[in-house]
């Protein structure tokens, strides 16, 4: 019997079934059940507060509490803390929040669906203020925050649902600032290495890359791409460099879609004797801070991860009053080739 009247209980209504309910916006149900109505009209405050009646819709005590800012915490969940890129976005969100009167709690997932799900679950049970996305892989859990309307900013990678608040850079952009590079050094058919597990910025990033070479007259097909499985992105530039290698040799310049990746190419290239940068250029995105001390045959595009803090303070600021967030898009830097590794005084050679 008691099962029986289990299945008979209508779902509890969310803030994205009113939404639809009324035909407006989650983010407006959110402010009309939060008091804060001066941005929506009569008509549609009626309609939001007339699907909430016929719904049965109750305001989740948890989400009541994020809407207060009851919690000063704000979750951080990022992909992969061994890739330096990563840590360097932790450091700046975390110096961002700090200053703002915030405490940061930081989760790595590992790039893993169900280890996302279990720390969205523990960090909403905690009230956190919000969510940092960092690198977000599609999963049931953050499919269920987004339409909760939960304050969530992504960054590096966007959304796998669409949509939603992002801080990051260009990445088609920043591919085509390297193809610009390949060209203006006649480099005319160069290759792509990518992991195959492509993430929307990575593959962006090649997209970019290829679309600008086709503007300059060069064939998609002429471009060779190679990918290869994995998580960690120097195995993968070692694993897709020997496949490249394998099915048609070196090309005279290679776009690696991240630093990581063309750290794994330049060492296949050590292996085979093959030149780096004279008789093949590798060109990175990153600018990964590690470059001036090992890696002063990288050409890389910096990306200015210390700001990235900053702006994600700012989306969250914008959730949390009702507001609606952006994509932002942090400029990255023009490529360089990594310095010369800082000079060091030795205390045992006289001056």
């Amino acid at each position: 019997m008691t099962a029986t009247l289990a299945r008979l209980e209508p779902a509890a209504a969310s803030l994205a079934t009113v939404a639809r309910e009324a035909g407006v916006s989650v983010a407006t149900v959110s402010r009309v059940v939060n008091g804060k109505r001066g941005r929506a009209s009569a008509d549609t405050v009626a309609r939001v507060e007339d699907a909430i009646a016929r719904l049965g819709y109750r305001p989740n005590p948890v989400g009541q509490a994020l809407k207060r800012r009851a919690s000063r915490i704000v979750a951080m969940l990022s992909s992969n803390l061994d890739n330096p890129a990563m840590a360097a976005i932790a450091v700046s969100t975390e110096a961002a929040l700090r200053n703002a009167g915030y405490v940061t709690i930081l989760c790595d997932t590992h790039d893993r669906p169900e280890l996302q799900d279990e720390y969205l679950d523990a960090m909403r049970r905690q009230f956190v203020a919000g969510y940092v996305m960092v690198s977000a892989v599609r999963s049931r859990g953050l499919q269920k925050a987004v339409q909760r309307g939960d304050p969530l900013v992504f960054v590096a990678r966007r959304s796998p649902f669409g949509g939603g608040t992002f801080v990051g850079i260009d990445d088609r952009r920043a591919g085509a600032d390297a193809a610009d590079y390949m060209l203006a050094r006649g480099i005319a058919r160069p290759a792509v290495l990518m992991a195959a597990q492509n993430a929307s910025s990575t593959a962006e990033r090649a997209a970019g890359f290829i679309a600008r070479l086709e503007e300059c007259g060069i064939p998609a097909g002429a471009v060779r791409r190679v990918g290869a499985e994995g998580l960690n992105h120097i195995e993968v530039g070692y694993a897709a460099a020997t496949a490249l290698a394998s099915a048609g040799g070196w090309p005279a310049g290679i776009f690696c879609v991240s630093d990581l990746i063309a750290y794994g190419a330049y060492r296949l290239a050590r292996e085979h004797g093959i030149a780096v940068p004279e008789a093949c250029s590798l060109v990175g995105v990153d600018g990964n801070a590690l470059n001036a001390w090992l890696a002063p045959w990288l050409t890389s595009i910096r990306i200015p991860y210390e700001q990235f803090g900053g702006h994600i303070v700012s989306q969250l600021g914008l959730l949390w009053g009702g507001g609606a967030g952006s994509h932002v898009h942090v400029g990255h830097g023009r490529l360089s080739i990594a310095a010369a590794r800082p000079a060091t005084h030795d205390p045992l050679t006289p001056e």
